[in-house]
C-alpha cells in the first residue's frame, strides 16, 4: 500500500510550518536518509529526510505553502510494484511506523506514525490488534512497543509521561528520560494565562485609515508572527521592572587589547560582547537565586549559566543559547558565539540551540544606541540591554575630572522571579565583573 509522508514536527512546540522547497519531484526514487524537502518553522529552515525507500508517487502540498499542520500528508511514497492508480483507490490511510532504524513492532501492538510517514489502511477484517490501553481519565495511551517494555521494566506509569512522537505518541526517548518518582508524582500543569483582549483597531480598520495613501503591504512570515505573539504576551503578562547602571570600561578595553595581541595569529579576536557574556554567566553563579525562570506554577532555579544572546537577522531575531557559559574560556565563548550567529543568520540553528536559558543579553551598542529597555523573553527571569561605550567626563581619584569610557546598561527583570534587591545584587555583580576583567579569569 502507498505510504503517506507526513509534515514533520521539527521542534517540541511546532504545530505548523511552511513547506519552503521540495528537493525531489514525482517519479524520483528515494532511500532512507535522502533529503526530501526544506521545512520553514517560525525560527529556522530545516531539511527533512526520508526514513523509508520508494518512489515519490504524488506531491500533495506545493512548495511555498504556509500553515501546513504537523502530521498532515504532504506527499505519497510508492513501493515496488505500486503505481499512481493505487493512490487513487487507497482512500482510507492508516498510519504506520516507517523508520528503518525503529524497533520492530510486536504483533499484538497497534502502530502509529513515526518520522513523518503514514501507511495505507489494511482491510478491516485483518485489523486484529487490540485497542491501546487507557489512562485513569479514560484517554487512550499511544506508545511504541519498545517504550512499553522499558516502562514496564522500570515501573513507570505511561499515563504520567508526555509523548514527543507524532500526535503525542510516547517513544523510547520519552521513557528513558523519565524518572519513576517524577513520573508518578508530577503535579498538574498550571492553566495557561489568558492574554488580555486586544483593544486597538482591527486590521480592516487600519487599512481603511490609509486608503488613498501609497504603501507596500508586507506579508507576515512565521518568524514575525511568533515575535509579535511572544512580545505581546511578554508585555501583557510579565511584570517588568528596570534597573540601570553605568559601567566603566577602561580596564576591560586595555585587558582586551592585551589578550588580542597574545591571541593574534590563532584566528581569535575577542569582542566586548564576549566579556559581557562571561561577566553575566559568572554573576548568575555569584547570585544563584537570580539564575531562575518562571514556570507558571513554580520557579525553576538553574544550576548552570545558560546565557542567550540576541542576534539580529533579516526579518527578525534569534536568541541562541550559550550553555554552561560560566565554565568556558573567553576564546571558547567567542568562537561559539560567532558560529551560532552565523548559522542564525542562515536560519540553520536547531531548536535546542535557541530554546532554554535563564538570562538574555541584547546589545545595541554597536548601532550607536546609548541605552534602551529590552523586553524579557519568556520564560527568562531577566535580560540585560547593553548600550554603546561612550567617552564621558567622570569624577576620578581625588575628585579630579577625567575622561573615561562609560557603558550604560539596563536590566529588565521579571518581578515574579526576581525581587528588586536581588536584581540589584545581580546587576552589581555584572558591573564588578566587567570593571575587574582580570578577576574573571581566576
Amino acid at each position: 500500500m502507498p505510504t503517506e509522508i507526513l509534515m514533520p514536527a521539527l521542534s517540541p512546540t511546532m504545530e505548523e510550518g511552511t513547506l519552503a522547497k521540495w528537493l525531489v519531484k514525482e517519479g524520483d526514487t528515494v532511500s532512507s536518509g535522502d533529503l526530501l524537502a526544506e521545512i520553514e518553522t517560525d525560527k529556522a529552515t530545516m531539511e527533512f529526510e526520508a526514513v523509508d525507500e520508494g518512489v515519490v508517487g504524488k506531491i500533495l502540498v506545493a512548495e511555498g505553502t504556509e500553515g501546513v499542520k504537523v502530521n498532515s500528508p504532504i506527499a505519497v511514497l510508492l513501493e515496488d510494484g505500486e503505481s499512481a492508480d493505487d493512490i487513487q483507490t487507497d482512500t482510507t490511510p492508516k498510519p504506520r511506523e516507517a523508520s528503518s532504524h525503529a524497533e520492530p513492532a510486536e504483533a499484538s501492538e497497534p502502530t502509529a506514525p513515526a518520522g513523518g510517514y503514514g501507511r495505507g489502511e489494511e482491510p478491516a477484517k485483518e485489523a486484529k490488534a487490540p485497542a491501546a490501553p487507557a489512562s485513569g481519565t479514560g484517554e487512550r495511551i499511544f506508545a511504541s512497543p519498545l517504550a512499553r517494555r522499558i516502562a514496564k521494566d522500570r515501573g513507570l506509569d505511561l499515563a504520567q509521561i508526555k509523548g514527543t512522537g507524532p500526535k503525542g505518541r510516547i517513544v523510547k526517548a520519552d521513557v528513558e528520560s523519565a524518572q519513576p518518582q517524577a513520573a508518578a508524582e508530577k503535579p498538574a500543569a498550571a492553566a495557561p494565562v489568558s492574554a488580555p483582549a486586544a483593544t486597538g483597531p482591527t486590521a480592516q480598520q487600519v487599512v481603511a485609515m490609509y486608503e488613498g495613501r501609497a504603501y507596500e503591504e508586507i506579508k507576515l512570515d512565521g518568524m514575525r508572527k511568533t515575535i509579535g505573539a511572544r512580545l505581546t504576551e511578554a508585555k501583557q503578562t510579565i511584570p517588568h521592572f528596570y534597573l540601570r547602571r553605568d559601567i566603566r570600561l577602561d580596564a576591560l578595553l586595555d585587558f582586551r587589547k592585551t589578550l588580542n595581541a597574545q591571541l593574534e595569529g590563532r584566528g581569535v579576536k575577542l569582542s566586548v560582547n564576549d566579556f559581557i557574556i562571561k561577566a553575566c554567566a559568572l554573576a548568575l553563579q555569584q547570585v544563584p537565586k537570580a539564575n531562575a525562570v518562571w514556570a507558571g506554577d513554580r520557579i525553576l532555579q538553574l544550576k548552570p549559566s545558560d546565557v542567550a544572546v540576541a542576534v539580529a537577522i533579516e526579518g527578525g531575531l534569534f536568541t541562541p543559547v550559550l550553555k554552561d557559559a560560566e565554565m568556558k574560556s573567553l576564546s571558547a565563548l567567542s568562537a561559539e558565539m560567532k558560529d551560532l550567529a552565523t548559522r542564525a543568520r542562515d536560519r540553520k540553528l536547531a531548536p535546542h540551540e535557541y530554546q532554554g536559558g535563564s538570562f538574555a543579553i541584547s546589545n545595541l551598542g554597536m548601532f550607536g544606541i546609548d541605552n534602551f529597555d529590552a523586553v524579557i523573553n519568556p520564560p527568562h527571569g531577566a535580560i540585560l540591554a547593553v548600550g554603546a561605550g561612550v567617552k564621558k567626563p567622570v569624577v576620578g581619584k581625588d575628585d579630579q575630572i577625567e575622561v573615561a569610557t562609560i557603558m550604560s546598561v539596563t536590566l529588565s527583570v521579571d518581578h515574579r522571579v526576581i525581587d528588586g534587591a536581588l536584581g540589584a545584587e545581580l546587576l552589581n555583580a555584572i558591573k564588578d565583573n566587567l570593571e575587574n576583567p582580570v578577576a574573571m579569569l581566576a
